[in-house]
């Protein structure tokens, strides 16, 4: 299924006050933008993503826009997400709509919306209101209650909106035909079809004043970013044992592109995970010729200095190795300490620790070596 992301980035924000327009403004060492867009090119269901641009900045797109496509919007949101549209693919199945200004989509909400589209042609993210909700007249100093709705039937939109193709080019055509709408699922309900709900999230807010952007970034600051990470390799005759950059004598050795260190493997993964930085095989894939042979204690090294560039330090690393023979427990206070070093933490915040797979499968055979690695980071 051909899934398309259509960022709307092309707001001014002038409710937050800023110099710049406000997805462009920094959130936890990334703008808001960039958090946004790699929630969805980081999606294993997402295709493509297209990102909608004031002029000025879609004329000259920042460089970690190079993998995604971007368009120029309009002065309205329904005229940005129209061009979005515009530039849909022949083959787009599903389109997800989602606002710049809710950096912290999760990964699990994109799926909800996918799935209730495909099923449904349209659907929200949407939050039951918890207040009492009230209608009210008159002046806006010191208004009146006109009315006290059901709070059982109010819900409050949050971003992404998902539609089927068809669905989503009848509802920018409706909009272009002269009718103005807040959001696309308004759209969709005036050209006749059911829009469903899905569960949002409380995380998932929306970035609009100054005191949003505050909030947001105390947030991140004291959040915990937990990853996890896993490799495996065949073993075979005539490979040195690589584990944590440190050769375990062995008479069998990891097959694989690099030196194929199956903890160094799983903590990257861990590392870059917990940051969501994507994954070992983006960074360094092994149809790069420059990784063969490569010695992967320096991949981690680097992808720790790629994690750091985003603001986020390392607490603790945790690793499991699963091999039958040989038994590793005489080298993992050399491992932690190689590890550790490349981590740039304290030896005591690295543990490895050794187990067998009493004989079953293949690990249990002798014929493979895995590794299980989590990392916990914080903002620096």
């Amino acid at each position: 299924m051909h899934v398309t992301a259509i960022i709307a980035a092309a707001g001014a924000g002038r409710r937050l006050a800023a110099d710049v327009p406000k997805q462009m403004l920094e959130v936890g060492g990334q703008t808001i933008l960039q958090r946004s867009v790699a929630a969805f090119t980081a999606h294993p269901r997402v295709t493509d993503v297209i990102v909608v641009l004031p002029n000025e900045v879609a004329a000259d797109p920042p460089a970690w826009l190079n993998d995604v496509r971007v368009v120029t919007g309009g002065t309205r949101r329904q005229d940005s997400v129209a061009a979005g549209v515009d530039a849909l693919r022949a083959d787009a199945e599903i389109v997800l709509i989602h606002d710049a200004a809710r950096p912290f989509v999760s990964a699990a909400l994109i799926s909800r919306a996918i799935d209730a589209a495909a099923t449904h042609g349209a659907a929200i993210a949407a939050v039951p209101v918890t207040d009492t909700v009230k209608r009210v007249q008159g002046s806006e100093e010191m208004p009146a209650v006109a009315e006290t709705l059901a709070r059982d039937t109010i819900y409050l939109a949050q971003t992404p909106q998902a539609f089927t193709s068809r669905v989503i080019r009848e509802a920018v055509a409706l909009g272009r035909s002269g009718v103005d709408a807040t959001d696309e699922s308004a759209l969709a309900e005036r050209a006749g079809h059911s829009v469903r709900i899905v569960p949002g999230e409380p995380g998932n807010v929306k970035i609009t004043t100054a005191a949003d952007l505050d909030a947001a970034r105390r947030s991140l600051t004291a959040m915990p970013r937990v990853g996890t990470g896993y490799d495996l390799h065949r073993l075979v005759d005539a490979r040195p044992l690589v584990l944590g950059g440190v050769t375990v004598p062995s008479e069998r050795g990891a097959l694989g592109h690099s030196d194929a260190d199956v903890i160094c493997h799983a903590v990257t993964d861990a590392v870059l995970g917990a940051a969501g930085a994507g994954d070992i095989g983006r960074h360094y894939p092994d149809t790069d010729g420059r990784w063969k042979d490569a010695f992967s204690l320096d991949l981690l090294r680097d992808a720790v200095q790629h994690i750091r560039r985003l603001g986020f330090a390392i607490e603790n690393v945790d690793v499991t190795v699963l091999l039958e023979r040989p038994r590793i427990s005489a080298h993992v206070a050399q491992i932690a300490a190689s590890l550790a070093s490349a981590l740039g933490v304290e030896p005591e915040r690295v543990s490895v620790k050794g187990k067998t797979n009493e004989g079953m499968d293949a690990i249990g055979r002798g014929e493979a070596i895995a590794a299980h690695a989590v990392a916990l980071l914080r903002r620096a």
